[in-house]
Parts: C-alpha cells; structure tokens; sequence
C-alpha cells in the first residue's frame, strides 16, 4: 500500500500522461481494485479520530481520467458510463434487491442488505447495515456496522476538496426517513437521527438535554436522539426562521440494540 501511495502521490500533478502512461494505469487499477475488494478505504479510525486518505480520493479521480466510456446492457436495460457496475454479490454475502446499483471501487460488506438504492466510488459499507429504499450513499461515505439507512436517505459524499472528511456514520446508527447528511458531517456510534433530519457543516445542531442549550456544528454525539427544527434568524427584511437539528435525549447504551432503539423511539415519540 505504502507503494502504491507513493506512486499515486509521484504522478499527481502530471495529468498531460494519466491515460497515455501504462505504468499509472496500473496503479490507479490496482488501488481501486484494493478499495473494491476492502483492502484499503478513505477514511479510517485510529487513535479516537478519522483520518482521511487524500492519497486514495486522488487514485479516484485519476481512475475518472484514464476510463473509457463504455456501454453496459443488463437485459432490457442500458447504461453508458466510466465505471463498471459491482457484482457477484452472492459469492460477497450481500443481498441486493432490484434495482439496487453499486459503483465498482465502493466496498459493502457481508451481511448487508441493498434495497433499491445506490451506492457510490470509494464508499464503504460495514456489515449487517441495511440501506433501504431510494437511500444514496456518496462517493466516499463512510457507514459503519449495523446501520439502518432509511428509505430516501440521502449520504453526500466528499471526493473535493481531497483534504476534507466525508460524511461518516459510525456503528449502530439508525438515520430516519428522508435524512440529508452532506459536507463531512459525522454521526458518532449509537445516534438516532428521525424522519427529515438535515445535516451540513453549518447546520446548527442545539442540545436541549440540560438547563441551557448547548450549540454544536458538524457532529452528532454518541447515542443522541436527534429531530428536526428551526430557530429565529434576523434578516434585512425582517425574522425567519431556519432550519436546525435538536438533540432531545439519550439513547441507551446497551448491549442489545434494537431494545435500546425501540425505547428511544418509544421515549421521545420519534417518527422514523
């Protein structure tokens, strides 16, 4: 890996050879294929932080460069694009659902589930998550183990600025009907987000737990239970309110999870 960093890094600013040069051809293949098969991924967690491989966003739009269109025809179907379609999805343990599409170079573990849905170049998917109907997962995004992605979710991915973090959603998450999380907002371990959530890194998010709120942006704590809402804003032409996200409560960290969720929804009456 640490060979295939430093060749992508070498190669980088000389884009007149990308897609003459056979050598970085096969560079930027081999690095896709190991994001293909989970070997390396965009981002990962060490030292209780994510760190953000710029190396491997660069290998991704290096692979943009040096693809050729191609046609691809799945029975009546018919699509014209740079990047192959994912398959052999039984031999990875995935069950995928018509018409559910995954991008080669996006890594979904076993034991996930893809309703109709679409998931993106370099995303990475960790097992037993469920990404239900209509839901998106962006290029780059990162979605832990035991997620629930609800139908019409929409997960932004972040392939530029190459420094920035992509939107990641640690373990044991659920993300309610029709969330929108974009521009490298991070969801920590255990959150509930419920139905229409949206989250970018200018959102306001407001925690109501105790006496006197406390603002926060860009982050959503461990185990927080998380709605919709709005606050007042002045403008020139007078007071409107704009949209933001309160934290309302705490969910349970237990052992067993689908407990500790059907109690948060139950305790906070939250629409999913």
């Amino acid at each position: 890996m640490n060979r295939l960093k430093l060749e992508i890094e070498k190669f980088w600013n000389h884009k007149n050879i990308w897609t003459t040069d056979a050598n970085i051809k096969n560079i930027v293949l081999k690095t896709i294929e190991n994001l293909e098969n989970g070997s390396i991924r965009v981002a990962y967690f060490l030292n209780e932080k994510w760190i953000v491989n710029e190396w491997i966003k660069k290998a991704i739009i290096m692979y943009f460069s040096i693809q050729n269109m191609n046609t691809v025809e799945l029975g009546p179907l018919e699509f014209y694009d740079k990047i192959p379609i994912k398959n052999k999805f039984k031999e990875k343990g995935i069950r995928v659902v018509p018409h559910a599409i995954a991008r080669y170079g996006s890594y979904i573990s076993p034991g996930v589930i893809l309703m109709p849905s679409y998931v993106n170049i370099g995303a990475y998917i960790g097992k037993d998550t469920m990404i239900d109907t209509w839901a998106t997962v962006g290029s780059c995004a990162q979605v832990g183990n035991r997620v629930h992605v609800s139908g019409g979710v929409g997960i932004g991915g972040v392939l530029e600025p190459l420094q920035a973090h992509p939107v990641i959603v640690e373990d044991d998450v659920f993300i309610g009907s029709r969330c929108i999380l974009v521009e490298g907002v991070l969801i920590k371990k255990g959150a509930v987000l419920g139905a229409n959530v949206v989250l970018t890194a200018s959102t306001k998010i407001f925690d109501v737990t105790n006496d006197k709120p406390i603002e926060i942006k860009g982050i959503i704590p461990k185990y927080s239970v998380v709605i919709p809402g709005s606050y007042p804003k002045k403008f020139p032409s007078g007071i409107y309110h704009v949209p933001c996200s309160i934290i309302i409560g705490k969910r349970k960290e237990s052992t067993n999870k689908k407990v500790s969720l059907n109690d948060a929804l139950r305790t906070h009456n939250l629409e999913i």
